[in-house]
């Protein structure tokens, strides 16, 4: 999306929901599940920065979390059409993130944590651990892509 363009208004995605298929409202909050689960991965990664001061990480972490609030209330919608058609739903349908199964209730306490963290100091926290040099930052970041398979992560 680019930086103008406003993301659809929750009633006109409800509205297009209606004329798709079953198996697409499914497949479309599958998806968003999977965009919930990178997201908190970043806003985890992104965390030790931010609270070291660095206000560009803490805007994206703000922001990421008002994209996977934003993406709740679809799946909500998505839920209530697919419910509305006398069909069950599947609440307990898992998030994946590189293999590992995380439930949707972690990734929304994880996403409320973040923003509680990031607002609850006015003052920069310092981190406990130590801090990645560069080489080792590049070292763990080729080892986590040749992990990953060379897939697309969308």
């Amino acid at each position: 999306m680019s930086a103008n363009a406003a993301p659809i208004s929750p009633e006109r995605f409800a509205e297009a929901l209606v004329e798709l298929p079953i198996g697409n409202l499914h497949s479309k909050a599958a998806e968003m599940r999977n965009a919930i689960a990178h997201l908190v991965s970043s806003n985890e990664q992104l965390r030790q920065y931010a609270n070291n001061g660095d206000q560009d990480c803490a805007d994206a972490i703000k922001e990421n979390d008002e994209v996977i609030e934003r993406m709740h209330i679809r799946i909500g919608l998505l839920k209530n059409e697919v419910e509305n058609r006398g069909l069950p739903w599947g609440d307990d349908e898992p998030v994946t993130l590189n293999g590992k199964v995380e439930a949707v209730e972690d990734a929304q306490e994880n996403s409320a944590q973040n923003r509680s963290q990031l607002d609850s100091s006015s003052q920069p926290a310092r981190a406990t651990g130590g801090t990645l040099g560069d080489e080792e930052l590049a070292r763990r970041l080729r080892a986590q892509m040749e992990e990953d398979n060379g897939g697309v992560h969308l």
